[in-house]
């Protein structure tokens, strides 16, 4: 087939720049319905017909905008979302907030009215370019086309440069970047067949395009790679004690790696996917207050970004420690109190080798000081065991037994559940709720894909994040992929509603939405505004009551649902679903 090329701008310039996305690796586009956006989306539609993309689609583009971050998180790839012109844009200023402090790679391609209607009060027509501020870290206004030659390779140079932001464009670290994009009617015309495109079908190399300089206004919103300092290489010693490992949000496996190469403490929080390991500290919030602990650290390392304790910001902020803080891919480095004393990029064991801490594999010294947290945070987190009278006849042993499986579902024995039921295949997604507190205090260490949006620690976009999370990492098996389980409160569940929503012609996961039900926003009993005790108006304008149905709530969205009461029912309600599944378990207040 001889490529074509159509009469329609628009059309044309979606083309020249989905299909250099496609060169440079791009295989998710989320999209929102919008006429603005018409020609992107038709384009992105047909090529997912031919095989050349994964598409999705979402009416609400907040929704729609945290499903892009999941597949981000997942498959630590860009993701480009596709929307209308006017608020559509502003509602993805969530997401994009969130994918900015936690450094995950998203690509805006806003549609916008052209030069001529803006400021006039046009319709659906507002100052789109650079609306995200610094939470994008490069934005650029690309005129409408008008037919010219020039137009496919300054797409094309539009794309790799949006590309290169989007990955490495705060200090070498990805995050998000906005493409605002500006077309005349016809806003789309019939689709033309690439030379790049059909390259791709047939498997052969596409060779790169040489670009003109395009006509677009772009702006640095933050620090580019080019112009960033460049980070340091940090040397650090065991010792034979005083030094602990923390690992926040993002930390990943690294941090587990470095604990025992430094024959340190672990003390790694839930969501961080360093909670595993001979090192690992569950306890540590009661062990920093404990003499002999805490007041015995004298140097910290840390990982990822710390958000579910208050006992770790104030133990880097004390004077008598010395922080060294890896950076993360977040837009911000970690620093509380201002005490932080060294700020690494890359973390190096000095043991006689330059080996990175990620591959030292042995344990080191220290093992009384290790053996003395570990030891001590196990005699906490573990119960004792339940003390069976060895004369009960079986009669008496099955009515014991009855009433273990009748218990009351407790915020424990809910997150212990569903920590045992999830395995290394599996993902799972904390939302920002009691739960994630709860988890981070008392599950065991466990190697499993856990996250959380702990960027900015909102309870927005938890269900679509988690969609996103299970759409990627089961799209390349339909049959051996794990499930996705989301655990969250039942405000953040209601928070996010619309993400239950999945349209004709959309994937539908293995994904199991589990949310415990207390009534409303319980986390607000143990702060400080919840000290003196329940008011009408502390529970009306904090705790926010609802009588919400999630029965009914899933029905109308079309999931299956659960209702959980008991610890029998929990266990049986885990076992993996065959697609989207609803999971209400009943909790008490306090």
């Amino acid at each position: 087939m001889t490529p074509s090329r159509s009469s329609v701008p628009a059309t044309n310039l979606s083309v020249a720049l989905i299909d250099e996305y496609l060169a440079l690796g791009l295989r998710d586009v989320v999209l929102s319905p919008g006429s603005r956006s018409q020609a992107l989306a038709l384009v992105a539609a047909e090529y997912e017909r031919r095989g050349l993309l994964r598409l999705r689609v979402r009416i609400d583009e907040r929704v729609g905008a945290f499903l892009a971050l999941g597949l981000a998180v997942e498959t630590s790839t860009p993701v480009l979302v596709i929307t209308t012109s006017g608020t559509a844009v502003a509602n993805l200023h969530p997401a994009v907030l969130e994918a900015h402090h936690s450094g995950v790679p998203l690509i805006i391609a806003s549609a916008d009215r052209p030069t001529e209607l803006r400021g006039i009060g046009a319709n659906q027509a507002t100052n789109q370019p650079g609306i995200f501020g610094t939470a994008v870290t490069h934005y650029w206004d690309n005129p409408a086309p008008e037919g010219n030659d020039f137009e496919a390779d300054a797409a094309a140079q539009l794309a790799r440069d949006s590309w290169a932001a989007a990955t490495t464009g705060h200090r070498g670290r990805p995050g998000p970047v906005q493409v605002n994009l500006a077309f005349r009617e016809p806003l789309s015309g019939p689709i033309p067949v690439s030379a790049a495109s059909l390259a791709r079908e047939s498997n052969a190399a596409i060779a790169p395009s040489s670009a003109s300089a395009p006509a677009v206004q772009s702006v640095p919103t933050a620090p580019t790679a080019a112009t960033a300092p460049v980070g340091d290489v940090v040397d650090i010693a065991p010792t034979d004690s005083g030094t602990v490992v923390i690992a926040g949000a993002g930390a990943g496996e690294h941090a587990e790696a470095a604990a025992r190469a430094l024959g340190a403490p672990l003390l790694a929080e839930v969501s961080s996917g360093a909670h595993f390991g001979p090192n690992l500290v569950v306890a540590y919030r009661e062990l920093l207050a404990e003499p002999g602990f805490g007041d015995q650290i004298s140097r910290i390392i840390v990982f990822g970004h710390p958000t579910l304790s208050r006992e770790i910001p104030a133990l880097i902020s004390r004077a008598d420690v010395t922080t060294t803080v890896v950076r993360s891919a977040g837009a911000d480095d970690y620093n509380p109190g201002h005490r932080v004393a060294i700020f690494a990029d890359t973390l190096r064991i000095s043991d006689g080798s330059s080996a990175p801490a990620a591959a030292q594999h042995t344990q080191r010294q220290s093992r009384a000081w290790v053996g003395q947290w570990v030891f001590a945070s196990r005699s906490i987190t573990d119960p004792a065991p339940d003390e069976l009278p060895v004369d009960l006849n079986n009669a008496q042993f099955a009515r014991r037994q009855l009433a273990i499986v009748r218990e009351s579902v407790t915020r424990r024995m809910l997150v212990e559940a569903v920590w045992r039921s999830t395995w290394p295949h599996d993902r799972l997604v904390l939302g920002a709720s009691r739960l994630i507190r709860e988890a981070d205090q008392v599950v065991s260490g466990k190697k499993i894909r856990v996250h959380a949006n702990r960027g900015l620690a909102g309870i927005d976009g938890t269900i679509a994040t988690a969609l996103g999370i299970a759409l990627a990492s089961q799209a390349t098996s339909s049959t051996t992929g794990g499930t996705t389980r989301v655990l969250i409160g039942d405000i953040t569940a209601l928070h996010d509603v619309g993400a239950l929503l999945l349209g004709g012609g959309e994937i539908r996961p293995r994904i199991q939405v589990i949310v415990g039900n207390d009534g409303g926003g319980t986390i607000f009993d143990g702060l400080e505004v919840g000290s003196a005790g329940a008011t009408p108006a502390l529970d009306r304008v904090m705790f926010t009551p609802h009588d919400v149905n999630f029965e009914q709530l899933a029905a109308a969205y079309g999931w299956n649902y659960l209702r959980v009461r008991t610890r029998g029912e929990m266990d049986e309600a885990l076992a993996s679903s065959a697609g989207p599944q609803l999971i209400e378990v009943v909790l008490a207040r306090l």
